[in-house]
């Protein structure tokens, strides 16, 4: 039905029929969860091999007794794998714990507080900071500048990436700005991955923002296809080469989500300069990572082949899931303009944006018919999503069979709160 030719009596028709299949549904008790984007145990089954597999053999291939103090860096092992992840020496790699979320924080912390080029270089010693977050954006990200007390300023994300334009514009005219986040592959939550226009024009920014400037290289998502055939992301390391702005972009990655969620590896890539500056603070704090579960993901990794083999074997697990939520969005509203969303290629999330003013409503409805949702407003800072519309999807948990029934009661909750706003205006 076109909801904007539709008469009064068919959209109260509608509106009952909905409103009944809606209190079916709510008669059923269910309790599904598709709030986070956390790997299925079924992923996580895919790493039981990492227990045991030293079997008594702690020395890494250059002769470090894993089992004791020290090495800062990570093990060699563990830092060939993040050089890899990253595409960029292993020189310029640090392996540390488990989460590459502590890492942001910890650079940030550093970049605030301590500066990374040297004391002068604080940025807590200006009177604002400033970072540009593209939205819908990573809710933790946000989080971060929260607690330090940054402000933030949101640019659009279009299909191609951040909208440069505007996040050009906002460095040339605000000097207040230190930094930008970037989730560049599979972008949480919309699934887009940046073109190479983009990021050359991101690597570029060094030379028009602010010496003290970084940008947040958050490569999640680096190899998590869906694809047989996946777009291929455009080296940041190398861009900055030849932009000459190696000191402008920081990365970020991590096992989490390739091994074991709370006991992975994770992964800092930057010029020496920023290492230089972050090492002299990480001194401080620990005198060394947990090496034996850095050497143990390397051994995990010798033993199975390829990571390349161990991510499709992932992909087998979320397929079906994703392919679920599309099949529902697609049937529900395919031709109509109840919502848009993202056909991701890869990652963990899907986006749906509804019409404006009914995000927090659909996800209200959903939550009392047994189906929980990210909060709406999450994927904005400050959780201020201006046009209260964005939702984001995460199907990798729940079974396909808990997916299709979390799915089916999403695309009726859409709906009915799409008809009750039009009978209302």
């Amino acid at each position: 039905m076109d909801l904007n030719n539709a008469t009064s009596e068919q959209l109260v028709q509608l509106e009952q029929s909905l409103s009944e299949q809606y209190k079916t549904l709510q008669a059923l008790n269910l309790n599904l969860d598709l709030t986070r984007g956390k790997p299925s145990a079924q992923q996580l089954s895919l790493s039981d091999a990492l227990d045991g597999i030293l079997n008594g053999n702690y020395i890494s291939k250059d002769g470090v007794d894993t089992r004791n103090y020290g090495g800062l860096d990570g093990i060699l092992e563990a830092r060939e794998m993040g050089a890899s992840l990253l595409e960029m020496p292993v020189t310029n790699v640090l392996a540390q714990g488990s989460s590459s979320l502590t890492l942001m924080f910890q650079i940030m912390s550093t970049a605030f507080f301590f500066g990374l080029n040297g004391k002068n270089s604080a940025w807590n010693k200006q009177d604002k900071v400033t970072f540009i977050c593209p939205v819908p954006g990573y809710d933790r990200h946000f989080s971060v500048c929260e607690q330090l007390g940054i402000n933030m300023i949101t640019v659009p994300m279009t299909t191609s990436g951040p909208d440069m334009d505007a996040v050009e514009a906002l460095i040339k005219e605000d000097n207040s700005i230190r930094g930008l986040w970037c989730v560049p592959k599979y972008s949480n939550p919309t699934g887009v991955v940046y073109d190479e226009q983009t990021v050359n024009r991101i690597a570029a920014l060094g030379n028009i923002a602010h010496s003290d400037f970084r940008v947040f290289w958050d490569n999640a998502y680096a190899v998590h296809d869906l694809s047989e055939n996946p777009i291929k992301l455009t080296s940041i390391f190398d861009a900055c080469e030849q932009a000459g702005t190696q000191d402008s972009v920081i990365q970020f990655a991590s096992t989490s989500k390739v091994t074991l969620a709370g006991a992975g590896v994770a992964f800092l890539g930057a010029s020496q300069t920023n290492l230089k500056g972050f090492k002299s603070v990480l001194g401080i704090q620990t005198i060394g990572p947990d090496k034996i579960n850095q050497l143990r993901h390397a051994r995990f990794f010798e033993k199975t082949g390829s990571l390349k083999a161990h991510m499709a074997e992932h992909a087998k697990i979320i397929k079906p899931r994703f392919a679920s939520v599309l099949t529902h969005l697609e049937s529900a509203f395919a031709d109509t303009d109840y919502g848009t969303w993202e056909s991701a290629d890869g990652g963990y999330f899907i986006s749906f944006d509804t019409q404006k003013g009914l995000a927090k409503k659909v996800v209200a409805l959903a939550a009392n018919a047994g189906v929980k949702l990210t909060p709406a407003g999450a994927t904005f800072p400050y959780s201020n999503d201006p046009q209260d519309s964005n939702i984001r999807i995460a199907p990798t948990v729940p079974t396909v069979k808990e997916v299709d029934q979390a799915m089916s009661i999403f695309t009726l909750c859409v709906k009915l709160a799409t008809i009750q706003q039009k009978m209302h205006k």
